[in-house]
C-alpha cells in the first residue's frame, strides 16, 4: 500500500505551487476559525466590565477585527473551493490521459476479454472519486488536525475537567467509525463492480439497438437490464445501510459531547469552579472541535471511496501490453512487400487449442493471395499476425526478409492497409472519416481517394457532400457506402501491403460489384491478402490458399485447385 500511496502522491508534483497555496489557505482559514471564539471570550470576560466609553471603543475595534477575519476566512474558503477543485480536475485530466494512452497500447487479446462499459467506468466515475480525494483529502486532514489540536490547547486552558469530558468521546467516535468504515469499503467496492456492469450492459444495448428492435426484443432487454439494475440497487442499499449507521451514530455522539459539556459546566458553575463566560466560550469551541472530528472521520469514508477507485485504476495500469516494440526496433521503410511465414504456429492466450500449425508460406511483392476455408480455420488469424495484432506462438513472420518484431509497431502498421467486413466509422463527417487514413491529408487528397474508391459520386449526393455528418458508426449510410469509405481511407493511406478481410461478404450483388472494382483498383501493384467468403470474387487471384485445421491444405490458382478436385473444389461446388 505504501508504494501505491507514493505513486498517488506523485500526481501532485506538476501542481506543487497550487497544492502548497491550497494548503496555506486551508491552514489560514482553520487558524481564523480558532481565533474568533477567543475574541468572544475576551469581550465577555474583559471588555464588558470596562466603563462604557472604553468598552464601546474596544468593541468597535474588535468588531472590525472580526469582520476582517470573516473576510479572510471567506477568501480562504473561496480559494480552496475554486483553485483546489481546479487542481483536482487537472490531476483527473492527467490520470484520464494516462489510462487512455495505456488503453491504446494494449493488444487485441486484452480487448477480447473486456467489456467497453467497464473500461469506460474506470476512466470516468472512478477517476472523479480519485480527484475528489486528491483535492479534499489533504486539506480536510490539515484543517481537521489544526482545529482539533488548537481546540484542545485552548479548551484545556479554559477548564481541564470539561476538556477531559469532551475529548473522552473521541476514542469512542474513532472506534465506531473504524467499525463502519471496514464495511463501507467492501460495499463501495461492490458498488463499483455493479456500476461497471450496468455501464457495460447499457453500452451493449445501445450499440445493438437495431438488432434489438429488428427482433422486437425490447422486453427481453428490459428484463436483462432489470436484473442488472436490481443487483446495483441491492449493492447501493447495502452501502447506504452502513452509511446511515455511520452518520447517524456520529451525529448522536457529537450531540452527546455538547450535552455532556453543558451539564458538567452547569454543575461546575454552581460550585463556582467555572464562570458563565468561560462556559459560553467552551460551548463555542465544542462546535469548532466536533466539526473537524466529523470531517476527519468523513475523510476516511472519502479515502475508502477514492482509494477503491485508485486501486481499480492501478489494476488497469498494471496490465502489461503483450505486444510492444522490441529493444532496438527500427523503422520499416522503403517496403517492397515480400512476406514470408516460417514454421508459424499460433494459439490464443486463453485457448490452448492451436489455431495455426507450422505454416510455411512465401509471398512475392505485388502478389494477390486469396485465403479460403471453413470458419475457424485461421484465415483472419493468419492475416492478423502480419500487423502484429497478435504475436506468433512459434516461428517467425518476415517482411522483406526481416522479422516483423524488429520493426516498430507504428511503422509496421503504417505500411499495412486493412479493409474489414465490419466497417467502423467514427462520429463526424465523411471528410473526417476518410482523412483518418492519413490525418495530414488535404481536402483535395481526400477527394482523390474517394474517387479511386468509387465513393465520390454518392458522397456528392449527400446533403452536405464531404461535410455531411454520418451519425454513430455511419448509421446514415448503406453497407456498400460504408465499405467504399473504408476503402477510400486505405487509398489515402497508400500502403504497400493490403489485407481484405471478407470485405464484400455482407453486401448485395450490386454493391459488391462496385466495391470489388474499388478493391481491385486498390490492390494493383501491392502485396494483397484476400480472405474470401464468396469464392466467385477471387477467381483472378494469382494464388489461392485453402486453410483447414491442419494448416495449408491446398494452394494454386482457381483452375488448378478445381482440377485437383479436393477441398477447394467442394467448397466451390457448394457455392462457397
Amino acid at each position: 500500500m505504501g508504494q501505491k500511496l507514493k505513486k498517488l502522491a506523485s500526481y501532485y508534483r506538476p501542481y506543487l505551487p497550487l497544492f502548497l497555496a491550497d494548503m496555506f489557505f486551508a491552514i489560514l482559514g482553520a487558524g481564523v476559525t480558532l481565533v474568533i471564539p477567543l475574541i468572544v471570550r475576551y469581550i465577555t470576560n474583559q471588555v464588558i466590565v470596562l466603563d462604557a466609553q472604553q468598552a464601546l471603543h474596544k468593541i468597535g475595534f474588535l468588531s472590525l477585527l472580526m469582520l476582517a477575519l470573516v473576510v479572510t476566512e471567506c477568501f480562504c474558503n473561496y480559494f480552496i473551493s475554486n483553485y483546489g477543485h481546479v487542481m483536482g480536475a487537472k490531476i483527473e485530466y492527467d490520470m484520464r490521459a494516462e489510462i487512455f494512452a495505456h488503453y491504446q497500447k494494449l493488444s487485441f487479446s486484452f480487448f477480447n476479454n473486456q467489456k467497453v462499459g467497464q473500461l469506460m467506468s474506470r476512466i470516468t466515475s472512478d477517476l472523479f472519486d480519485i480527484s475528489e480525494l486528491l483535492h479534499h483529502g489533504p486539506e480536510d486532514l490539515v484543517i481537521s488536525l489544526i482545529k482539533i489540536i488548537g481546540s484542545f490547547v485552548i479548551l484545556i486552558q479554559i477548564d481541564v475537567k470539561l476538556t477531559v469530558i469532551a475529548f473522552a468521546f473521541v476514542p469512542v467516535m474513532l472506534l465506531y467509525a473504524a467499525y463502519f468504515n471496514t464495511r463501507m469499503k467492501r460495499a463501495f467496492k461492490r458498488n463499483r463492480v455493479k456500476i461497471a456492469e450496468i455501464n457495460s450492459q447499457i453500452e451493449d444495448n445501445l450499440s445493438g439497438i437495431r438488432v434489438v428492435k429488428s427482433f422486437a426484443n425490447e422486453a427481453l432487454e428490459l428484463a436483462k437490464f432489470e436484473e442488472g439494475n436490481q443487483g446495483f440497487l441491492a449493492a447501493k442499499k447495502n452501502s447506504y445501510l452502513y452509511m446511515a449507521g455511520y452518520h447517524s451514530g456520529l451525529g448522536a455522539l457529537t450531540t452527546m459531547i455538547t450535552i455532556a459539556a453543558l451539564i458538567a459546566g452547569a454543575v461546575l458553575i454552581t460550585d463556582g469552579q467555572v464562570n458563565v463566560a468561560d462556559l459560553v466560550t467552551f460551548l463555542l469551541y465544542i462546535n469548532t472541535f466536533t466539526e473537524p472530528v466529523k470531517k476527519l472521520i468523513n475523510f476516511t469514508e472519502q479515502f475508502q471511496n477514492g482509494y477503491t477507485g485508485y486501486e481499480r485504476f492501478m489494476e488497469m495500469m498494471a496490465v502489461e501490453p503483450d505486444i510492444e516494440d522490441r529493444s532496438g526496433a527500427v523503422e520499416l521503410q522503403n517496403v517492397k512487400g515480400d512476406i514470408s511465414f516460417e514454421d508459424v504456429s499460433f494459439h490464443y492466450e486463453e485457448n490452448t487449442q492451436t489455431v495455426l500449425r507450422h505454416i510455411n508460406l512465401k509471398v512475392q511483392a505485388g502478389s494477390y493471395i486469396a485465403l479460403v476455408g471453413s470458419s475457424g480455420a485461421g484465415k483472419s488469424t493468419l492475416c492478423s499476425l502480419i500487423p502484429r495484432f497478435y504475436d506468433v506462438t512459434q516461428g517467425v513472420v518476415k517482411i522483406d526478409g526481416t522479422d516483423i518484431r524488429d520493426f516498430t509497431l507504428k511503422s509496421l502498421r503504417s505500411q499495412i492497409g486493412i479493409v474489414q467486413q465490419d466497417v467502423y466509422l467514427f462520429v463526424g463527417s465523411v471528410l473526417e472519416n476518410i482523412r483518418y487514413g492519413r490525418p495530414s491529408a488535404s481536402r483535395e487528397e481526400v477527394i482523390a481517394a474517394a474517387k479511386n474508391a468509387n465513393a465520390h459520386e454518392f458522397i456528392m449526393a449527400l446533403p452536405d457532400g464531404y461535410d455531411t455528418d454520418i451519425g454513430q458508426r455511419g448509421v446514415k449510410l448503406s453497407g456498400g457506402q460504408k465499405q467504399r469509405l473504408s476503402i477510400a481511407r486505405v487509398f489515402l493511406k497508400n500502403p504497400p501491403i493490403l489485407i481484405f478481410d471478407e470485405a464484400t461478404s455482407a453486401l448485395d450483388n450490386e454493391s459488391e460489384k462496385v466495391v470489388q472494382e474499388s478493391l481491385e483498383k486498390l490492390a494493383k501493384n501491392r502485396t494483397t491478402f484476400v480472405i474470401a467468403h464468396r469464392l466467385s470474387t477471387i477467381r483472378n487471384a494469382q494464388k489461392i490458399l485453402v486453410l483447414t485445421d491442419t494448416g495449408i491444405e491446398e494452394e494454386g490458382s482457381h483452375q488448378e485447385l478445381l482440377e485437383k478436385d479436393g477441398v477447394y473444389a467442394k467448397l466451390y461446388a457448394n457455392g462457397r
